[in-house]
């Protein structure tokens, strides 16, 4: 006798490392004395204090770990980068291709090039040399330029009511 494709069954298989409480599960300790588990292969655990505090004070194994992998470039990082900083430059004054005119909007700008910010500080350490670097040069670039067009908007304000009497 055949089997239609929905009287077909699957089995899941629970392959978390880690019980709700946060202990090891016995079918991961076999596995790791099989093959080591690299630090890359548990990012949430390695980076949250909570679960490495308490090891370290306890296990001296804690103290010799490996140094965690350096990390790799990433095109999705340096294409989020791209995306806020050309949203940025557009208000920062770009003309536009229709009209000629430049739009801007300092207050925008000014949003975008925080948020740049907040991901260098928030991502501290944990980027690539070449997506650092890139950031790095991007949020320099945008805050002079930020810096430069808002002192061309108050020079601009204090000139045009003075030139009316």
């Amino acid at each position: 006798m055949t089997q239609n494709k929905n009287d077909e069954s699957f089995k899941v298989i629970d392959r978390r490392m880690f019980t709700s409480e946060g202990d090891l599960r016995p079918e991961a300790a076999e596995q790791d004395k099989s093959e080591k588990i690299s630090p890359a292969a548990v990012p949430i655990l390695a980076a949250s204090p909570a679960a490495v505090a308490p090891q370290s004070a306890t296990s001296p194994a804690a103290a010799t770990a490996p140094p965690a992998e350096t990390p790799r470039a990433s095109a999705s990082f340096q294409k989020l980068v791209d995306f806020l900083a050309q949203n940025a430059v557009v208000c920062l004054g770009v003309p536009d291709p229709r009209t000629g005119q430049a739009f801007i909007d300092l207050e925008t700008a000014r949003e975008l090039i925080d948020m740049l910010e907040a991901l260098r500080e928030k991502s501290a350490g944990n980027l690539a040399q070449e997506d650092d670097r890139l950031l790095a040069e991007v949020l320099g670039q945008l805050q002079l330029t930020f810096l430069d067009r808002s002192q061309a908007v108050d020079k601009a304000r204090r000139e045009e009511p003075g030139a009316k009497p």
